[in-house]
């Protein structure tokens, strides 16, 4: 199992560095040259391209701007920097040849382990080591859905275990609503995190009004009977942008399902076409579908500190009031094992909403972390304590425009997420591993 991002030694970030590379090169492995470039899409990049900005991120922030190395490439910054490349050109640019690529992913990797197996340990290799992995896993996951979106199939891992346990997928029912009281609740990171990106800065206190959240996310069975009762045609269930997102797309349905004659649905699982599994979570919905659907439904989505607080918070000693301690995962402090999540691919896919009992909130919620992305109502804008990291476009550029997601997916890496940790994608995004979970109206 990968372990989360808290105090590591030298050796274990070497092998996450070469764990994350092994990843990137299995992700386009199998993949022809043509597929390498794919269609130009607003919502994925071609993955010639993004693999090469994977490996110059590293290139960028630690062999350069810590160890202080030369370039391996001249041209790099002006075919990889997507800071300064605009997102349509580039599957226009005279990017290296497929072997090229690979290479210079080798050699960047081999030069990062060289750095951190001869240099002495500071807190800045440190954080840009991290960073630049971590990055890289974000990526790992856009390597996914755009495969998903492509159409390719499925993932194959040169190297790849199942990950196992002594104890076996616990199940048992999570149906209802979790009643969660009213307290003050430090939203956000704590200061004594060894790494966290500049949009988790810092907890502070918000005060939270009581309120009663699903144990489970909305399942395929459950959004089924909104399709079915014609809730993408139903004017009334959809705010203004909303609707405008669904006449332009003339959605009638969610993404990547298909009704066959006998009214039954498939679904779209990379290249194959599977029977809708009734009690998995809804995946692949945007924000605008997933308010219609509470409207159907006489429900409203979390805000952020509402779903942080059911994730996090344990009760007071009095069992009323929230705590000011909160957990690092839902379970506690240790870190994830299968028994608690659904991530690392585990399964190449998700798992019902029934399943991972002991991965459960002390408040009662279940896979609060893994399985599915879960929007939020909140939209995405710094923190009171917030200052810009040194990678300063990774958040404020989207600030005010990008709704919040919480808790990771079955692809997301277990190193990688945290309670507190906070994903952001525009409201009409549905190629993304992202479903939601709903309130109660009060």
């Amino acid at each position: 199992m990968l372990e989360v991002a808290t105090s590591v030694s030298c050796e274990e970030l070497v092998r996450w560095v070469e764990d994350a590379r092994s990843r990137t090169f299995d992700l386009v492995a199998d993949l022809t040259d043509e597929q390498m470039i794919g269609p130009r899409l607003p919502t994925i990049n071609p993955l010639m391209w993004e693999i090469g900005h994977a490996a110059w991120f590293y290139e960028h922030w630690v062999l350069r701007h810590v160890a202080n190395q030369a370039s391996l490439r001249d041209e790099v910054d002006s075919l990889y920097d997507s800071i300064t490349i605009e997102h349509p050109i580039r599957w226009d640019l005279p990017i290296l040849p497929r072997q090229e690529i690979l290479l210079y992913l080798a050699e960047v990797r081999d030069r990062v382990i060289d750095v951190l197996l001869s240099s002495s340990p500071s807190e800045e290799l440190d954080y840009f080591v991290k960073l630049a992995i971590f990055h890289e896993d974000m990526h790992t996951e856009a390597f996914t859905y755009t495969r998903q979106t492509l159409g390719y199939r499925a993932p194959q891992f040169a190297v790849y275990e199942e990950p196992t346990d002594e104890h076996p997928c616990t199940r048992e029912s999570a149906k209802g609503d979790v009643d969660i009281p009213g307290g003050t609740f430090p939203l956000g990171a704590s200061r004594d995190e060894s790494f966290v990106f500049d949009n988790e800065q810092w907890a502070h206190p918000v005060l939270v009004r009581p309120f009663s959240i699903s144990r489970t996310a909305v399942t395929q069975t459950e959004f089924a009977g909104f399709v079915d009762e014609h809730g993408y045609k139903r004017r009334e269930l959809w705010s203004d942008e909303g609707w405008k997102w669904r006449e332009s797309e003339q959605a009638e349905q969610p993404l990547y399902w298909n009704r066959q004659l006998n009214g039954n649905w498939l679904r779209r699982d990379f290249d194959r076409w599977v029977v809708l599994e009734p009690n998995k979570p809804m995946i692949h919905v945007n924000w605008h579908e997933a308010q219609a659907y509470c409207r159907w439904a006489g429900r409203r989505l979390p805000s952020e500190v509402e779903w942080e607080v059911a994730a996090a918070a344990p009760l007071s000693s009095d069992g009323d009031l929230l705590s000011s301690e909160k957990h690092r995962f839902p379970w506690g402090d240790d870190p994830p094992t299968p028994r608690h999540s659904r991530m690392d691919w585990h399964s190449m896919g998700t798992t019902s909403v029934d399943d991972l009992a002991e991965g459960d909130s002390q408040l009662g919620c279940r896979q609060m972390i893994g399985n599915v992305w879960e929007w939020t109502d909140t939209t995405f804008n710094p923190y009171p304590d917030f200052s810009v990291g040194p990678y300063k476009e990774y958040s404020q550029s989207c600030f005010g425009e990008c709704k919040v997601l919480r808790g990771g997916c079955w692809v997301t890496r277990s190193r990688l997420i945290r309670n507190t940790w906070r994903n952001y994608y525009c409201p009409d995004r549905r190629d993304i591993w992202s479903g939601f979970r709903t309130c109660a109206l009060m």
